[in-house]
């Protein structure tokens, strides 16, 4: 007879990373002021601010947090400081998935590693103003990595639709609640993953894209789950970065409730539904565009199905998990604001009618990440 899982099996360790936009203080155009406010940042404020891509980007981490309780405390003190580096730079750092204003293309950052990718890659890299929400959680082992994104990737489309967060581009509406993820879509490895049977077999696919040179090496392999190139975690990485902290901490709720069922799951030997790699890019294709309030195809029941309904059956099924890991607070607490004030996307249309540059820069600043949202308004 097989132990019963610890209470520590459902409490991994969890990390978030986010990436910023650095945007014109009055037209919201991108500007490549990445080295300016990276410096300032380091020398002033004490913060490791990290370079991305290209120079109107830049990318926050938490530490290895216990919870999220202690990843929502850090988002907020970090999100404070980037937006004080970035003022002191003379630019505006907003929580967007993709540039909602101006030109979509940026600077490469100066290191050895981003200019290879521009070489081999081109125009693709100079458009990678994208800016995404990655959620780490700790595993066992390699194998089990695997297994467990086996597990997540059948709720992929769900968790895009969470933070779904970049409905403009170039002032225009795309008519997407994520148009970052069409963006991405571009890259060669990217999307939902095929189903892995084993590390080995993961192993073997990396190579092949490597070989092929569709990938420069493991940290190039960018599908939306994935076990982690340096770290014992499994990587979560569909998510457009979230307007608001709450939504960030509601994805990582998630996240992270969803690899410990996992770990638990493939500790018995429970083996995850083998839905086809094209299935789940249909549906994640259908959740980047409807977001939160549309439908999308329900890969289980294999019938569209609203995207919210799909949330709370995902939110059902890990409560449990949420009520031993202490994260049950903080997912209530993200479902109210959602509920209240819709998802990202539906935030910036509401505000942006009419062109309203000031306003959308304002729900979108990195410094609103303390504040109160504001009480819906009503569409007349």
């Amino acid at each position: 007879m097989k132990k019963a899982p610890s209470k520590d099996a459902w409490c991994p360790t969890v990390g978030v990373e986010e990436e910023f936009l650095l945007v014109d203080p009055k037209t919201g155009v991108p500007v490549n002021r990445a080295d300016d406010v990276v410096t300032i940042a380091r020398e002033r404020l004490g913060l490791d601010l990290q370079h991305e891509l290209t120079g109107a980007q830049v990318e926050i981490n938490t530490s290895v947090c216990r919870d999220v309780a202690q990843a929502r405390t850090e988002l907020l003190g970090t999100r404070r400081l980037v937006a004080r580096a970035a003022r002191t730079a003379g630019c505006r750092a907003i929580a967007v998935g993709a540039p909602p204003l101006g030109h979509a293309t940026g600077e490469i950052t100066d290191s050895l590693r981003y200019r290879r990718i521009a070489r081999e890659f081109g125009a693709l890299a100079e458009q990678q103003l994208i800016c995404g929400c990655h959620v780490h959680v700790a595993v066992p082992d390699r194998e089990t990595a695997v297994q467990v994104c086996n597990h997540v990737r059948l709720w992929l489309p769900v968790l895009a639709a969470v933070t779904a967060n970049s409905p403009f581009s170039d002032g225009q509406d795309t008519g997407f609640a994520s148009w970052r993820s069409t963006v991405w879509s571009r890259w060669p490895v990217s999307g939902p993953p095929p189903f892995f049977t084993s590390w080995q077999h993961y192993e073997q696919a990396c190579d092949t894209m490597i070989v092929a040179g569709t990938a420069l090496d493991r940290a190039m392999v960018y599908w939306d789950v994935r076990p982690a190139t340096e770290l014992p975690t499994v990587e979560v990485r569909i998510s457009d970065v979230a307007a608001s902290v709450d939504d960030a901490v509601l994805l990582a709720a998630l996240v992270r409730a969803l690899v410990a069922q996992a770990v638990v799951d493939v500790g018995r030997g429970v083996r995850a539904e083998q839905i086809p790699q094209d299935t789940l890019r249909q549906a994640c294709w259908g959740a980047a565009n409807a977001g939160l309030p549309g439908t999308t195809l329900d890969v289980l029941s294999g019938e569209p199905r609203p995207v919210r309904r799909q949330l709370d059956d995902l939110v059902r099924r890990l409560t449990p998990v949420f009520a031993l890991n202490g994260d049950l607070p903080a997912v209530q607490r993200g479902l109210r604001l959602l509920d209240r004030e819709g998802g990202g996307a539906e935030r910036q249309r509401r505000v942006f009618r009419g062109g309203r540059v000031e306003a959308l820069l304002g729900l979108l600043d990195v410094d609103r990440a303390d504040r109160a949202e504001p009480r819906r308004v009503s569409a007349s």
